[in-house]
C-alpha cells in the first residue's frame, strides 16, 4: 500500500468546481444571493491559495516570535469576525470578545501542546497555528452564535440570566451535534487526511479525540467568558 498521499493537480482540482457551479446555478434561478455566494467561493480560493503560499515560509521559520504574531492576527480576525451577528454592538463587545478568546484559546491550547502533543520547542508553527487556527474558528462561531441570541432574548425582554444561559446552550449546539456525529455520520477533517496520507485509523482516532476535546472545551469556555463579561451592563 502507497502511504504516501497523491498530489492534486489543478486540473483535477477544478472538478470541484461543477457541483459548485450547480448551487450557483440554482441561486440565481431562485433569485436569491448568487453573487453573495460568489464572493465567497472566490474569496475562499484566493485566501487558501495566498494562505498555503505563506505557510510554507512559517512553517520552515524557527521563531517564536513569528508563530505568536500569527495567533495574534489571526484571534485579531477571529475576534470582529465573530461579532458579525450583532454589529451594532460590535465595538462594545469587541475587546471582550478578544479577551475571552485568550483566555479560553490560550488554555487549551497550551494543555495541548504542553501536556498532550509534548512539543518541544512549545513553538512549532506546523503544529501551532493548525490547531490555534481550528480552536479559533470554533470559538468564534460559538460567540458569533451566542451574542446574536443573548441580544435577541435581551431584546424580547427576558431578563439578562435567562438570556444568558439561552446564549450558552445555543452557542453549543454545533459543537455538541458534531460530537454525536463523528465516527457514525462523518469522519473529521483531521481523521481524514491523517488516513488518506497513511496513518493507522487507531492512531488517527486518538488525535481526533483531542481535537474534538480541545473544540469542545475551548468553545464552551470562550463562549462563557464572553457572556459573563457582556452581561454585567444588562443586569437589572
Amino acid at each position: 500500500m502507497n502511504n504516501n498521499i497523491e498530489t492534486i493537480s489543478l486540473t483535477n482540482l477544478a472538478y470541484t468546481l461543477i457541483p459548485v457551479f450547480l448551487v450557483l446555478v440554482i441561486l440565481f434561478k431562485w433569485k436569491l444571493k448568487t453573487a453573495h455566494a460568489l464572493y465567497a467561493m472566490s474569496r475562499m480560493i484566493l485566501q487558501l491559495l495566498v494562505v498555503g503560499y505563506f505557510l510554507k515560509a512559517i512553517f520552515a521559520s524557527d521563531s517564536a516570535k513569528v508563530t505568536l504574531s500569527i495567533l495574534s492576527m489571526m484571534l485579531l480576525f477571529s475576534g470582529w469576525i465573530a461579532l458579525g451577528t450583532v454589529k451594532q454592538k460590535r465595538r462594545d463587545f469587541f475587546c471582550k470578545a478578544i479577551l475571552s478568546l485568550i483566555i479560553a484559546c490560550g488554555l487549551t491550547l497550551s494543555i495541548v501542546i504542553l501536556g498532550v502533543l509534548e512539543l518541544d520547542p512549545w513553538y512549532q508553527p506546523r503544529y501551532i497555528i493548525p490547531l490555534g487556527g481550528m480552536i479559533l474558528a470554533n470559538c468564534m462561531n460559538s460567540i458569533s452564535l451566542a451574542a446574536e441570541r443573548f441580544i435577541s432574548e435581551i431584546n424580547n425582554h427576558n431578563d439578562s440570566i435567562q438570556a444568558r444561559n439561552i446564549a450558552f446552550n445555543a452557542s453549543l449546539i454545533p459543537t455538541i451535534n458534531t460530537l454525536f456525529a463523528v465516527g457514525l455520520v462523518s469522519l473529521p477533517g483531521m481523521m481524514t487526511g491523517q488516513i488518506l496520507s497513511g496513518v493507522s485509523p487507531f492512531i488517527a482516532a486518538r488525535y481526533q479525540i483531542m481535537v474534538m476535546c480541545m473544540l469542545f472545551a475551548s468553545s464552551g469556555l470562550s463562549t462563557a467568558c464572553f457572556l459573563t463579561l457582556i452581561i454585567k451592563k444588562y443586569n437589572n
